[in-house]
This record gives structure tokens, C-alpha cells and sequence, in this order.
């Protein structure tokens, strides 16, 4: 008995090796490698249709003359089904290049159905189809020829891998057409008919074991490009749900890192929507009647717009309607409301938005109606030294009049004055041929703005104290600008025109002067091409005396040569330098970590592939032949030693 477990022991790997093999060989092949279409009707896979149509009627007059009596058999449904996929072209061509067969669940379930039936219960066909042609929608034609531009083009794709002889692709048409018009401005969008041989079996996923080409999900089938992606290695295969939302979510979160845009209601929206953001964004408030997630067009007007407006979306319900029509002057949804200066109006958009619709509006009310001076916006707005004026570059001589203080009552109630300023000069009735000379002196600043030589904006002197101080520098100041030093401290909003001008003789310098020392090199970036002078209004907060001020002051800043004097003014500060949304979309953006879990994903799903790989079987086999010669190696070794040690003795 001890011999006997010794031996066991010594031999228990490579009979388990052998056991494996047969196991392998026997049971999990013949079920990894179902008998052929072509097998189950009896013909050559180049067999014609001629030739499958006649080998199918044999076997079916088999039952049909004792299709009142017979009972179904599994074996008539396979039958059935090998011909539904052999006698349509476009299955046909699938089965044979892609392996891909979309009748298998039907014929596993019509066995069930059926089984014990009679024939006369048999409905055939198994799959009813309608034929069709190409999916009617706006998304790209991809062929080999063009998918190589394709691949040039900046942005993120979106593919759709589909054939003609597809049940589910038909059914999918509707759902893709409206994915498309969802992405539309987001992401680009193609599809590919598996008769793109060659472009298909490119975009396919490849079994481990056999190398050939299939669709691991069926088709449809969705495969992303992210924006910087343009290879296989990098492409992301849907796995989910084929529904609108959930492709359309996985798109703009997953591959195209879009943050997400949520649903308040009153209390969250006031805190988070409009206190929490600042002053210094403009509020963009979206009401629906649907409550679906917002379009991957507003998703990417938050990442796009974040440093100039908030976002929020509302579920509208009748209860609250006169709530929102008090707030925000909203009386139905979908709508749009921006809110913006303080006491102005809300500005509200009705109806539903596409991604130019809204892009639009977007770039017409991003800034407050009395715009602010920021980092972001001084170069727009002309109040810049090294920039330009928004006339123009060839422009010599513009202006910026702000009005700076402390965020407050009265700050507010000062950029209300200014706005009527800015309003008054927007609707001033200047003549067509008149010139600055000739115009009287209240007109004077109305026909800079209108010629977008002077541009009126605000400024907030505690986030911008050091630029408050350079060009407010006085006793004074302090009730301006910085921060409150007490709680009783009188805040002050002060009014200042800074007159730009640019000298032409240095516009036309060559930019490879050279220096004469590394110090002149920072000298020249401290330095910026236009001159400033600085106009301290000291009135009353009066729109008509501020309006005689300012036509006053640019009449004379226009017609005095004054000297050429520059100096380096503060740079403003970044109201914001890392958003909380960028914060939240590095975890969900497409990362190299994120690649690496799809990397792994794929690996885990592959692993099937290696049960159809028919080389399994002998390899273990050979692993065991070697193991046993390793173990009749050993003890022959040890008896040749035992013989050397005799004879030396």
C-alpha cells in the first residue's frame, strides 16, 4: 500500500497533465467549436446559393410531409438557422469574415420555445428582417480611403460598426441618429458597414488564440478615438447598455472627460449656483421639463466657460412656476436664464438649444453687461498694456475708464451708474461723416465708444488690490482698495480713466534687435509698447456729469501731445486658477491610468478567447510526456552514481 501511494505521488502531475488534455480535447473544444452552418446543411463553404437553397430543401421534405404529427428536434432548428445565415448575403459574409452569427440567442431560445411542439407550431422565419439600406443620419461614411484623413483631423470619434444583415443594427438606426444629433459640435461621428472589409477588420478586435477578426459585443458595434489617440492600442470598445443615455454619458464623461452639470433645486441652486461662484461669473441657469442629463453641448460650455459663468440645471414643476417667474422672470420650460450685473434684468432664452445655439449665446452674454476688468478679459477689452485696442491694432490712442471699489451695496449701486453711462453712449445718434474735431464735447465720448476707442469697465478692489493701488495711489486708497481693514471702515468706489497710447515709432522696431546685456531682455518684457496716464475723476456719482468728465478728458488725452511715458503696471490675479470642476474631471477624464484598467479589462476578457485555441490539448500532453521523462531521468542518474561510488571502493 505504501508503494502504491508512493507511486500515486510520484506520478499525480502528469497524470493530472493527461486528464487535463483529454478534458480539453474532448469536451471544452467540441463546445468552443460548434459544427459549421456549412456542416449542418452538408455543403462546402464555397458552395453557391443554388447549391445551399437545394441542400436545404432535402432536408427539410424530411419533416415537412410529417409536419402534423413530428415532433420539432433540436436538429431541425440548426438546420433552420445554418440556412437563415447561409441564404442572406450580408450574413452570410459576416458568418464567414467575422464570425459573427446574431441569430445564435434567437435559436437557443426557439429550441426552448418549441421544444416538444409539433411543426405545425414552428413559425418560420426564425428572424424576420426588413431590408435596408445605409442609416440615415448625419454621421460620416468612413471607407479605408477616407479613414485615413480621418485619422488626421483633430478631436475626438465616435464609430459605429454596423451591417445590413443585422437585426439589432436596423433597430439601432433611430438610437444612433439621435447620439449623433446629441454630439453634434462635441465629438465627430462615423460609421463603418462591415462590407469595408478591410476598414473593418482594422477597427475588429482579434481572437488570442486564432488571430481571427470579430466583435467581441456584437454588432452594433461602438469604438471611441479619444482626442489623442490615432492608434488600435488606444481605441475604447463600448461594453454597455446600447441606449441613447448611456452611450451618450459614457462619451462625454469617459473618453471626452466633460464634468457634469447638476440638478438643484432652490436652496442648493442660490448656495452653489449663485453666491458660492462670486460676482465675478455670470449665472447660467437651465430649466427642463424632462430632467434627462444635460446635452454634451452644455457639458462642454462648462469646461469651455468656467472661468466666465456657473452652471446649474432645474427640474421645472408647475407648483413652482410663480416662484421662478418672481426670481428670474421665467414663465415655461426648456428655458435659459444668465444672470448677470447686479439689479439688471435676467436675460432669458426659451425653446429648445443645439451646440451652435447656445455657443452663441454663450459668446454674447458670457461677461456682465458692464464688463470686468480680470486677467481673462483685459486683453478684450482693450485695458492692457501690452495689448490693443479693440478697434484695432493700427489704433494709436484708447481708452479704458473703470470704476473700482469693494464688493458691496455700494459698489453695486456705482456699476448701475456706469452701465447707464455704457447705455447712453451705445444709443447716442453720432453723423456718419463726423470727426472728433467737429463734434461738440458731450459727444465726444459716445464716438470713442462707438469707434471702440473707449471701453467702460469694473474692477474689484480686493481681488485686484495691487493693481487698485498702482493706478489709485493715494491717501485715500485704502477706502478703495485691499481689503477691509474694520468693520466700520466707509467704502468708497472711485472712478479713474487710463488713456493708452502706443508710439509708432516702436511698432515698426525689428523683433531681432539685439541686446546689449541679459538685464535689457527683462528690461523689454517689463516694458509694455503703449504709454499710460492716469485721469482720477473726483465728481459726484452722477451718469451726466461722468459722461461730461469723460468727453472732457479723451477730447484732451486726443489733442495734447503729451510726453511718451511707460511703466510695468501689476499683473491681475486669476479669480480662479484651478476650477472645482477641473478637479473632479482629471478623476473622470480619459488618463494613461484610465487606459491602463481598460488594458487590464481586456486582458480579463480575452481570456476566453484561449478556450477555442486547439493547441491547448498537445501542450499539456507534452508537458506531461516531459515531466514523466524528467522523473525516469532522476532515479537512472542516481543508480549510475551508486555504481561510479561501488567501483571507486
Amino acid at each position: 500500500m505504501a508503494s502504491a501511494a508512493v507511486i500515486a505521488k510520484r506520478y499525480a502531475i502528469p497524470i493530472i497533465l493527461v486528464v487535463l488534455a483529454v478534458i480539453w480535447q474532448l469536451v471544452i473544444l467540441p463546445t468552443s467549436f460548434p459544427r459549421s452552418h456549412y456542416d449542418v446543411i452538408g455543403v462546402k463553404q464555397n458552395s453557391t446559393s443554388e447549391e445551399i437553397i437545394e441542400a436545404y430543401q432535402g432536408l427539410a421534405l424530411q419533416w415537412h410531409s410529417y409536419k402534423d404529427t413530428e415532433i420539432i428536434t433540436e436538429n431541425v432548428i440548426e438546420i433552420q438557422h445554418a440556412f437563415e445565415v447561409l441564404s442572406n448575403q450580408f450574413r452570410r459574409r459576416d458568418y464567414d469574415l467575422f464570425n459573427f452569427d446574431e441569430l445564435q440567442d434567437v435559436a437557443k431560445a426557439a429550441k426552448k420555445q418549441y421544444a416538444g411542439d409539433k411543426f405545425s407550431r414552428l413559425k418560420l422565419p426564425l428572424l424576420k428582417m426588413s431590408e435596408t439600406d445605409l442609416i440615415d443620419d448625419n454621421s460620416e461614411v468612413l471607407t479605408a480611403e477616407n479613414f485615413k484623413s480621418m485619422l488626421g483631423e483633430e478631436g475626438t470619434w465616435l464609430i459605429l460598426v454596423y451591417s445590413l444583415g443585422s437585426g439589432n443594427s436596423q433597430q439601432f438606426a433611430h438610437s444612433w441618429k439621435k447620439i449623433v444629433d446629441w454630439l453634434d459640435g462635441v465629438a465627430n461621428t462615423g460609421k463603418v458597414e462591415l462590407g469595408e472589409v478591410q476598414l473593418a477588420s482594422y477597427l475588429a478586435e482579434r481572437n488570442r488564440a486564432t488571430g481571427h477578426p470579430f466583435f467581441r459585443y456584437g454588432l452594433p458595434s461602438i469604438i471611441a478615438f479619444p482626442r489623442t489617440c490615432r492608434r488600435l492600442d488606444c481605441l475604447v470598445r463600448y461594453s454597455g447598455e446600447l441606449n441613447v443615455d448611456a452611450i451618450v454619458d459614457w462619451t462625454a464623461t469617459d473618453i471626452l472627460g466633460l464634468p457634469r452639470i447638476l440638478y438643484y433645486s432652490l436652496e442648493p441652486l442660490v448656495t452653489e449656483v449663485i453666491r458660492k461662484p462670486g460676482p465675478h461669473k455670470v449665472k447660467v441657469i437651465c430649466f427642463s421639463k424632462t430632467g434627462q442629463r444635460a446635452a454634451p453641448f452644455l457639458r462642454q460650455a462648462v469646461r469651455d466657460y468656467s472661468a466666465y459663468a456657473s452652471f446649474g440645471l432645474v427640474l421645472w414643476r408647475e407648483e413652482n412656476a410663480t416662484l421662478w417667474w418672481n426670481m428670474f422672470g421665467v414663465d415655461s420650460a426648456p428655458a435659459i436664464v444668465f444672470l448677470k450685473d447686479p439689479g439688471a434684468e435676467p436675460v432669458v432664452h426659451y425653446g429648445a438649444t443645439n451646440s451652435s445655439v447656445f455657443h452663441n449665446l454663450m459668446e454674447q452674454h458670457k461677461s456682465h453687461a458692464l464688463p470686468q476688468l480680470r486677467s481673462i478679459t483685459s486683453m478684450d477689452l482693450g485695458c492692457d498694456v501690452k495689448g490693443y485696442s479693440r478697434a484695432g491694432n493700427d489704433t494709436l490712442t484708447w481708452y479704458c475708464v473703470i470704476v473700482a471699489g469693494k464688493l458691496g451695496s455700494k459698489l453695486s449701486k456705482a456699476r448701475e451708474i456706469m452701465r447707464s453711462v455704457q447705455d447712453n453712449l451705445t444709443n447716442e445718434v453720432i453723423p456718419g461723416t463726423a470727426s472728433i474735431s467737429s463734434l461738440p464735447d458731450s459727444l465726444v465720448a459716445a464716438y470713442a465708444f462707438q469707434q471702440k476707442r473707449l471701453t467702460l469697465a469694473w474692477l474689484d478692489g480686493d481681488a485686484q488690490k495691487k493693481y487698485c493701488f498702482f493706478y489709485l495711489h493715494s491717501e485715500n486708497v485704502f477706502e478703495t482698495c485691499g481689503p477691509r481693514r474694520y468693520a466700520e471702515e466707509e467704502d468708497v468706489p472711485r472712478v479713474f480713466l487710463v488713456r493708452y497710447r502706443r508710439n509708432n515709432s516702436e511698432v515698426n522696431i525689428d523683433v531681432k534687435q539685439q541686446y546689449k546685456n541679459i538685464w535689457d531682455t527683462f528690461r523689454e518684457d517689463e516694458e509694455g509698447l503703449a504709454s499710460q496716464l492716469v485721469a482720477k475723476y473726483n465728481g459726484s456719482m452722477e451718469g451726466p456729469e461722468i459722461l461730461s468728465w469723460m468727453s472732457n478728458t479723451i477730447k484732451d488725452g486726443d489733442s495734447s501731445d503729451l510726453p511718451y511715458f511707460r511703466a510695468k503696471a501689476p499683473d491681475l490675479n486669476p479669480e480662479e486658477s484651478n476650477p472645482a470642476w477641473s478637479r473632479v474631471t482629471q478623476k473622470i477624464g480619459f488618463s494613461s491610468k484610465r487606459r491602463m484598467t481598460e488594458k487590464v479589462k481586456d486582458f480579463v476578457t480575452g481570456g476566453s478567447d484561449y478556450m477555442k485555441d486547439p493547441r491547448i490539448g498537445p501542450i499539456l500532453l507534452l508537458a506531461s510526456a516531459l515531466y514523466l521523462g524528467a522523473l525516469w531521468l532522476r532515479p537512472n542518474q542516481s543508480e549510475q552514481k551508486n555504481d561510479k561510488e561501488k567501483n571507486i571502493v
